[in-house]
């Protein structure tokens, strides 16, 4: 299987926008492009990406996404626990701890396998 803790990095809060491609633009000295999209390590962004998502909004995999700002609504955590250990696992994402007791505060501690 293919590792996917390396690949297109997302613009990160420094940056203006948010979950655009981060792109840098490298020119060699003729002015031609040598290089623009940025590479880097992807497991916080493949995890923000799928607790955002609600199931149905990837078209490559509809079945994929938490839906984390349902939970905003909601009092009982424990299915978004549960939601959240079994969405990782089909992306091949291991969950050595998770913290989901409170929204304001909570911890995902990960790696792919």
């Amino acid at each position: 299987m293919k590792s996917k803790a390396t690949g297109i990095q997302y613009q990160d809060s420094a940056d203006s926008s948010v979950y655009d491609l981060k792109v840098q633009v490298v020119k060699d000295a003729f002015g031609k492009i040598v290089s623009g999209m940025v590479i880097g390590a992807t497991l916080e962004q493949n995890m923000a990406s799928i607790m955002i998502a609600e199931p149905g909004d990837l078209k490559a995999n509809l079945t994929l996404g938490v839906g984390l700002r349902s939970a905003l609504l909601d009092e009982d955590l424990l299915k978004y626990r549960h939601a959240i250990k079994q969405q990782f696992a089909t992306d091949g994402i291991n969950i050595k701890h998770l913290d989901l007791y409170n929204l304001q505060k909570f911890s995902i501690d990960a790696e792919y396998e």
